[in-house]
């Protein structure tokens, strides 16, 4: 916990009212109306300025402001440039053309590049890109080093025990490529135009828009020209409308669309929560007599404890992102009236893999094959009819996605919430490896990533070692090498639905865990300028788009949308 004599007096008497409604081990996943009327009521400085907060409605300064959007058609819109949106849109072209059918396929991207935004390991097991492109060795694709040899171990603060590689365990890599997934989906862009696919980079989906009947009509991106405290510059924009009689989303991990696209229609009433890792990626230049290329090395353990799940990977590249751990129990409904969720956004990775590329893509692919037929239908009454399409469901749930994602179903829960980290790799060894994951059981998640954070009493603080700058560097000088830029002048797309919140609850109760969980500090309590309290500020600019603290804030209070298009991390083919 913080000095008592870093809140205010009000805060004291909230920070009060609040802990006496903890239990022992939790807290209360909802504040009640009184709650949040309380810490309303703190004297604290506006921090979120953001149109979804504050509405523009009763703002004199938006009196009089061309208001008015462009709207345009399609007959699909794809809503991110990822694997699994551009295998959809690539698929479509092919069925497209195949058919002789005219089908205009938009796909909208946020980063000012197709890629830019891409950041995984990543071992690529190349089954779906078999199947969308057969022949992608001789269009040049990125695949230039084949994995020769896998091994994995057990750390420990001084030692590395090695463990023996079983034929047939999910971390085998044999015949899979290690690759700059960046690159690779610049390549896959570079084939989707060629197949005359419209990509728009630096097009931020803002808002799903709906049919009269309830039905998704589209997306709008974001408007620009938005001054830091919410008022319209002089080059205000607005955003435009991309109508559709399908849109797909393949936001990737912990989409903002996806969200909404939950609720709305009630998509995660069958399954459990998600849950997630952040994964961070260095890349290094070594020494060349250390060099083996094709060599992949997995590990467990150390520096994270034993009731910890997570692990380290290193990949030996042949050349001079969030991280969305899902599982099986977690994928949601896919389809609605009018779209349907790919990739990623509702967590198609396979977990003891550590991929999710090959089955993004073929989810893409999947829900292409599915569409295709229905959206060239002449007995269309619309040509922006908002097409439900359950057979995408079903196509995957014949596939061999669904097959390999129900066999490793137990795996991350057996870690994570059951056996610790040598217990799950027993129950891998016995379930997995004999029985291939046809117990006829399904453990599941014991709850949201937000609902695990402990109070700051009950735990102890780990001192972590200062940078030296050789091995480790400090996140600032880390954030930088991403190339993260943003316009500075627009409000934070970092947004709090209660300002007040995270002094009275987050630092009173957690120690603010917002300066620990995200991964490029946005995120400061610093002392107020009257010198009575402290305050968040949030340095947005430095944001990676990892969403970490949408997902983990134990108050649900951030919520995470597009900044304006282009802004974000610049990685170079990571």
């Amino acid at each position: 916990m913080l000095p008592a004599s870093r809140y205010s007096s009000q805060a004291h008497r909230c920070i009060r009212a609040l802990q006496t409604r903890q239990t022992e081990h939790a807290v209360p996943q909802l504040y009640t109306a009184l709650q949040r009327r309380a810490c309303s009521s703190l004297s604290v400085p506006r921090i979120t300025t953001h149109y979804t907060i504050h509405s523009r409605d009763k703002d004199p300064r938006w009196e009089g402001i061309e208001m008015e959007r462009f709207a345009d058609e399609a007959d699909v819109v794809i809503v991110g440039g990822g694997p699994a949106g551009l295998s959809a849109a690539i698929r479509l072209k092919q069925l497209a053309n195949e058919h002789e059918k005219e089908l205009r396929v938009c796909l909208v991207e946020k980063a000012s590049q197709i890629g830019a935004h891409t950041l995984s390991g990543a071992c690529l097991e190349p089954s779906a890109l078999n199947e969308l492109f057969p022949d992608w060795k001789e269009r040049g694709a990125p695949l230039n080093t084949e994995v020769t040899e896998d091994v994995f171990s057990i750390l420990t603060e001084k030692h590395r025990i090695p463990v023996p590689m079983l034929p047939g365990l999910p971390m085998q890599n044999h015949g899979n490529y290690i690759v700059r997934l960046g690159n690779f989906v610049r390549w896959l862009g570079e084939q989707a135009e060629e197949l005359g696919v419209e990509l728009y980079p630096g097009y931020a989906a803002s808002e799903v828009l709906f049919h009269e009947d309830g039905s998704v009509k589209g997306i709008a991106t974001n408007d620009v020209g938005i001054a830091k405290d919410g008022s319209p510059k002089d080059v205000f924009e607005r955003g435009m409308e991309l109508h559709a009689k399908v849109t797909l989303f393949g936001e990737g991990c912990h989409g903002h669309l996806a969200k909404q696209l939950y609720k709305q229609f009630n998509l995660r009433e069958n399954c459990e929560p998600q849950t997630y890792a952040i994964g961070l990626k260095e890349l290094w230049m070594i020494d060349e007599k250390k060099w083996r290329p094709g060599r992949v090395e997995h590990s467990v353990g150390w520096p994270l404890n034993r009731n910890t799940y997570g692990g380290s990977f290193l990949y030996h590249l042949n050349e001079g992102e969030p991280l969305v751990a899902l599982g099986f129990v977690s994928i949601p409904k896919l389809t609605f009236p009018g779209g349907l969720l790919i990739g990623c956004s509702p967590g198609f990775m396979n977990v003891p893999k550590i991929k999710g590329t090959h089955t993004a893509m073929k989810s893409g692919m999947l829900a292409a094959e599915a569409i295709f037929p229905q959206v060239v239908a002449e007995e269309l009454d619309s040509e922006t009819a908002g097409l439900h399409i359950p057979e995408y469901a079903e196509n995957l749930k014949n596939s061999w996605v669904w097959k390999e994602l129900r066999a490793v179903r137990n795996i991350r829960p057996s870690f994570h919430n059951y056996f610790g980290l040598y217990g799950g790799m027993v129950y891998t060894g016995i379930f997995y490896w004999i029985l291939r994951g046809k117990e006829p059981w399904t453990l599941k998640h014991c709850g949201t990533d937000a609902d695990q954070l402990k109070p700051a009493k009950d735990c102890t603080p780990i001192d972590y070692p200062k940078p030296d700058g050789k091995i480790s560097f400090d996140l600032l000088s880390s954030v930088a090498l991403s190339g993260t830029n943003h316009e500075g002048d627009q409000p934070a797309h970092l947004t709090l639905r209660d300002d007040g919140v995270p002094v009275a609850r987050n630092l009173g109760i957690y120690d603010g865990p917002e300066q620990r969980f995200c991964p490029a500090g946005v995120y400061e309590y610093v002392p107020l300028e009257t010198g009575d309290g402290m305050r968040l500020q949030i340095n947005a600019q430095n944001c990676v788009h990892c969403k970490t603290c949408d997902i983990k804030d134990p108050s649900q209070n951030i919520n995470w949308v597009v900044p304006e298009g282009g802004g974000g991390p610049a990685y170079n083919g990571m």
